[in-house]
């Protein structure tokens, strides 16, 4: 059967449709090629965030089409994801060895198409048109990858939520494969229309599955191995807010918090990405009821200007925003943050972006994701006047990493002595002759360890602190 080799790019909603296509495809009767060097199929599931991601994904699939048709004529090379939704035809215009694209929600046709492809039936497929929120295709396109390939059975096909594909379907320097933690989609698109974000075009509306699917997810998970599973959506805090009712205080988003802290085996329990409006203070008092809810928050604050953030309509001041983190601060005072800044967006000046470096140093974050303002056409941000230049975007970005460098590094260098769980996942990304794990506030640790610790609960004496990296030994060897 034919082979095929998918490459992510992204964020971990796309790491998670990669996994979906792969189990779909191996359900066909398709094999997961260890590299795009031998494989029949070549898939590139694409990021239109930012212009950096857009610009890699093309760059790739030329070389890839330059290399790999000259030696195997018969190959196809496809575009998924968000770039191939916001760009369609385009994509075939430009790169003319591509033959085909797909959106986000046509992943469930993947197979139907590559056959199509290489038995000549089509010679080209662009498909990116969105569908009616339909119930039955709202849930199609979030859970339609049944049956699925086990981690543990090789090629043999069983009944079964998607697990197994992460080593073939991901970008070289993402956390590494391991059944011991996975993702799980509970919602798709996002209705916050944020002005510089593309995702609510290329996802569209926020459709949401139900508790008891997601649930019936994670427990077959977790009869698998799995102990940490993190809960995915663009804005998954807003979950089920149009299809669910609030009970006894507790938005649908807890509600699914609670179900899911309740299936036995599950040790920890993350989600990603939600929004600072999300937080309300059923949320923030979750984390001191439900053990399972690792103490870690990803916040993205996006600027500490209350002018810009009204440009950006993200919804919240910057006062909201710092009672937020105070609040999760005082429900666990080791609580882990971090968050998304965006530098150079249109208008900021030197006044906004000052505020954005007090922000950063009030709140004390763990870490930060900074990224310089990418304008995404169709944007209502592309079209503002006031763009800031390249060479002031660059050098606020470069002071801003060295504040977030400098944060963090006192950070982890406190943590140096003393203890902490972690949970392993697997061989280190940069020396696989280690461990790696995370503490649960989402901190890596890197110790020398044995295969038998893949997979445990363990508890690690931090010796010293790297550049957001921790490195440790068992703390039995030092109680011995």
């Amino acid at each position: 059967m034919p082979s095929v080799y998918i490459k992510t790019y992204g964020c971990q909603m796309n790491e998670r449709d990669s996994e979906a296509v792969a189990a779909q495809l191996v359900a066909r009767g398709y094999t997961l090629a260890p590299s795009e060097n031998v494989a029949d199929v070549i898939l590139l599931n694409t990021c239109s965030v930012r212009d950096m991601a857009e610009q890699k994904a093309i760059n790739k699939m030329e070389n890839v089409a330059a290399e790999s048709r000259r030696r195997r004529p018969g190959i196809v090379l496809g575009f998924m994801g968000c770039m191939a939704q916001s760009r369609g035809r385009e994509l075939i215009d430009k790169l003319p060895d591509v033959d085909l694209v797909i959106g986000t929600q046509k992943f469930h046709r993947a197979a139907d198409y590559l056959d199509d492809l290489l038995a000549g039936r089509r010679d080209k497929v662009v498909d990116v048109e969105s569908e009616p929120g339909s119930e039955a295709t709202i849930r199609e396109h979030l859970f339609p990858f049944t049956p699925a390939l086990s981690p543990s059975e090789g090629e043999r096909v069983t009944e079964g939520p998607v697990t197994g594909h992460r080593e073939a379907t991901r970008t070289a320097g993402d956390r590494p494969a391991a059944q011991v933690s996975a993702f799980v989609s509970v919602m798709q698109g996002c209705n916050q229309y944020c002005t510089f974000c593309i995702v609510p075009y290329t996802r569209g509306e926020e459709r949401s599955r139900s508790i008891p699917d997601i649930v019936a997810e994670c427990r077959e998970l977790v009869s698998r191995g799995v102990k940490e599973i993190t809960l995915l959506g663009q804005i998954v805090t807003s979950y089920g807010r149009r299809e669910m009712a609030v009970r006894d205080g507790k938005s649908p988003f807890v509600q699914l918090l609670e179900a899911v802290s309740e299936i036995e085996g599950l040790e920890r329990i993350r989600f990603t990405s939600p929004h600072p409006k999300g937080y309300g203070d059923d949320l923030v008092e979750a984390y001191a009821r439900l053990p399972e809810l690792c103490e870690s928050a990803h916040l993205p604050a996006q600027s500490g200007s209350d002018r810009i953030l009204k440009r950006m309509h993200r919804g919240y001041t910057r006062d909201r925003f710092v009672g937020i983190v105070g609040k999760l601060r005082r429900v666990n005072r080791q609580m882990g943050i971090t968050t998304d800044i965006i530098v150079g967006f249109p208008g900021e000046t030197e006044a906004d972006f000052e505020e954005t470096l007090s922000l950063v140093r009030e709140t004390g974050f763990d870490n930060a994701f900074v990224f310089k303002y990418s304008p995404r056409h169709g944007t209502p941000a592309a079209a503002m006047p006031d763009p800031v230049p390249p060479g002031i975007i660059d050098e606020r970005h470069g002071r801003l990493l060295d504040l977030v460098n400098e944060i963090g590094k006192e950070k982890y260098r406190r943590a140096v002595g003393g203890r902490v769980q972690i949970l392993v996942e697997g061989p280190s990304r940069k020396n696989p002759a280690r461990l790696e794990g995370r503490t649960r506030t989402n901190r890596i640790v890197v110790f020398e360890g044995a295969a038998r610790h893949r997979g445990q609960l363990l508890e690690v004496r931090v010796t010293h602190a790297g550049a957001f990296t921790l490195y440790g030994e068992p703390a039995f060897l030092n109680d011995a």
